[in-house]
């Protein structure tokens, strides 16, 4: 077992100290929300697998509910029947649901391993990485990609500017259906430097200009959901460029052989990483299972699987190949210098703070 002693505080109290292990004396079955597909597999491979061979009394139970995480654990909450035992969240609901106290606040340098040379974990985690109740495993981005077989080889389309330009780079286009990343890219597309983005994103002028941007490609607009889904509209013929999970498009390019390139451009670069439910049922196992994921080897090995940077310092050098098509993953991820020209950060303190309102007007806006 990994870890020696944990103290877990729920609601302010106190929990006992909980010896590592103790657990496992009775079998016990841990339900994992997560986002499902080759992500999901990533984290199977790379964690839950491992773990469970070297703790035959735990059972991993995979649940694709990351998508509408909070809206879960809110419902659960108040129903006093938290069935989760583990979420993955997007930083910005984290906040929410820790600052609502359905979620457990994380010791970090108490709870998480340190790096293989002793450095704490809260300093070897990348800065501003950490949250009170949030656990990081990933840097990814979100990306525009294309359908190389839609352009002509001598006009690829290679900016977001391209995105919104429907005469030199006809065909649909795939958005996801939140405000996030398309209000954001509008702005950036229509002059506004990354780091002065959220600035102006967070003025009444600045949200008018982002729609106004958005609404000269409304007629052109595929909406998506859930993350598999724009891959799938690309191979399909049905867009001509989509926004996307750039591991889900490397999976799709790389593992699948589909047609696609990526446009980093713009990239919008985020964390995503675990919180614990504060009423779920297996707390310790849980707290047990998390000092095991999020180690500097586990997370440099879910770089064998999928496209996405460590959340460690101490992961990135132990980045190497793709655990079956062989190659480099390090030119694949967002961090690579290559790709890492002109990202812009999100910004989750502004999506806490504004994301309710512009959500609402976004949906609005989609149904118009």
């Amino acid at each position: 077992m990994s870890m020696n002693k944990l103290s877990i505080l729920a609601g302010g109290v106190a929990a006992a100290a909980i010896t590592a292990g103790a657990y496992a004396q009775e079998p016990v079955s841990l339900t994992i929300v997560s986002w499902g597909g080759a992500y999901t597999e990533s984290q199977v491979r790379a964690y839950h697998e491992p773990y469970m061979e070297e703790n035959p009394n735990v059972e991993i139970i995979n649940d694709d509910g990351s998508a509408n995480a909070l809206a879960g654990l809110r419902a659960q909450s108040q129903a006093g029947n938290v069935t989760w035992d583990l979420v993955d969240m997007l930083p910005s609901d984290a906040q929410l649901a820790c600052d609502e106290g359905i979620i457990l606040p994380i010791d970090h340098d108490e709870m998480l391993a340190p790096a293989p040379d002793g450095t704490p974990a809260s300093e070897d985690f990348l800065p501003g990485s950490l949250g009170e109740c949030f656990i990081p495993q990933i840097v990814y981005s979100t990306i525009l990609a294309y359908n190389t077989d839609l352009f002509p080889e001598d006009a690829q389309p290679d900016s977001i500017e391209a995105l919104f330009d429907v005469e030199n780079y006809p065909g649909r286009r795939a958005l996801q259906d939140r405000p996030g990343t398309n209000l954001e890219w509008a702005l950036y597309a229509d002059g506004v430097a990354p780091e002065d983005i959220y600035d102006v994103l967070a003025t009444p002028e600045g949200q008018d200009r982002a729609f106004a941007k958005l609404d000269t490609i409304k007629d052109h607009i595929v909406f998506w959901t859930e993350g598999a889904q724009a891959p799938q509209l690309l191979a399909d013929g049905e867009v001509a460029m989509a926004t996307g999970y750039n591991g889900r498009i490397f999976n799709a390019a790389q593992v699948e052989g589909q047609p696609f390139d990526i446009i980093w451009d713009g990239q919008i670069v985020e964390w995503d990483g675990w919180v614990v439910p504060a009423d779920g049922q297996n707390i310790d196992a849980v707290m047990d299972y998390l000092y095991y994921a999020t180690d500097t080897q586990r997370l440099a090995d879910q770089a064998k699987f999928i496209s996405y940077g460590p959340a460690r310092a101490s992961s990135a050098p132990l980045v190497g190949e793709h655990a079956d098509l062989g190659i480099d993953m390090n030119e694949h991820m967002p961090t690579n210098p290559d790709n890492y020209f002109s990202p812009i950060v999100l910004d989750n303190d502004f999506w806490t703070d504004y994301g309710d309102e512009l959500r609402e007007r976004f949906a609005n806006w989609m149904l118009q």
